[in-house]
């Protein structure tokens, strides 16, 4: 049997040194061969989490197909392809601010009656939903870091964006699709971005799984209408010959800042050892994918009117009280 007491002394030795990073160093070896058993135990955790999240994937993929029928509307309703009904129309706060805004109303119907009548014009009536997605590009700011003045042109000819899931039996996966009405700038009606992605324990640190990561992406040629690229300007250099001294203006494409750069992405492989700054572009690439994916693309309409941007500024303002100490 045991002694409760030396039980005890090991059971405080342990506590006092779990925060220790030489814990295992510190512990008896009969302990420490224990602990190895439980560490094997986490990794086999680990692959049987990476199973949940195959499985994830798949009703993701199998969920996606319900969904898609309601985005197709959304895009209908988008485009000015069809006219919703009266009662598609019909919104839970209308009754509720009806009262509270007759007047106004009123007052607002009178002035746009009396501003028709002074120019002989009908009241605007645009197609569909003008600048939809341009919209929300400019409201939220992983992407309006993106957005620079000469997109915007080109955005407004965006009509939807898709997640399309990797299939069956095929590796883990996901393809971001940008469909574009026929326009001057390029040939495409759809630009893609496929990002790669890996639900398993690495050999080597098979703790540092967390679910499926992206692991590489991959964009599409874009066809550019001749003049068009605006991921490339034109700049004019001068030269001079060292022996004539005569000065010459010559003109170069050189790369240029644009969100159709989304479509060109860096590829790991690229990337040379200690490449700050080019590890950073990637991750922040994927970080913008998995955006799309889970927020943008799901909840379109809410980042086009601001109420998701809302909800997403009160969760960070949440976490910042929850994470302040006082001071003095």
């Amino acid at each position: 049997m045991q002694n409760p007491q030396a039980l005890a002394a090991l059971q405080d030795r342990l506590d006092s040194i779990t925060h220790s990073p030489c814990v295992m160093d510190s512990l008896p070896p009969p302990v420490r061969r224990r602990v190895k058993a439980l560490k094997n135990l986490q990794v086999k955790s680990a692959h049987v989490e990476a199973k949940f999240y195959e499985e994830v994937h798949e009703l993701e993929r199998k969920y996606a197909s319900l969904y898609q029928p309601l985005f197709d509307k959304r895009k209908a309703i988008v485009t000015g392809a069809v006219e919703p009904t009266d009662e598609e129309c019909e919104w839970q706060s209308d009754h509720e601010d009806e009262e509270l805004a007759d007047e106004l109303q009123n007052k607002a119907s009178i002035e746009e009656k009396k501003e028709a009548e002074t120019e002989g014009a009908a009241p605007e009536n645009p197609k569909g939903i003008p600048e939809f997605w341009l919209t929300i590009f400019r409201s939220v700011d992983m992407l309006s870091d993106m957005l620079q003045e000469h997109d915007e042109p080109i955005l407004r000819h965006l009509q939807d964006i898709k997640v399309i899931f990797s299939g069956p039996g095929e590796p883990m996966s996901f393809t971001l699709e940008f469909h574009f009405e026929p326009n001057n700038y390029f040939k495409n009606t759809v630009l893609t971005k496929v990002y790669k992605m890996k639900s398993e324990p690495d050999f080597e640190e098979p703790f540092s799984f967390e679910g499926p990561e992206i692991i590489s992406c991959e964009g599409c040629e874009i066809d550019w209408h001749k003049g068009k690229d605006v991921t490339f300007k034109t700049i004019k250099k001068k030269q001079k010959h060292k022996g004539r001294g005569i000065i010459r203006t010559v003109t170069k494409q050189v790369p240029a800042d644009s969100f159709f750069n989304f479509f060109n992405p860096i590829k790991g492989t690229q990337i040379e050892v200690d490449d700050e700054d080019s590890e950073l572009t990637l991750t922040t690439d994927f970080e913008i994918g998995h955006f799309f994916r889970e927020r943008i693309v799901p909840r379109a309409v809410l980042y086009f009117t601001g109420e998701a941007l809302e909800d997403d500024d009160s969760f960070e303002e949440e976490e910042l009280d929850e994470g302040e100490e006082e001071v003095g």
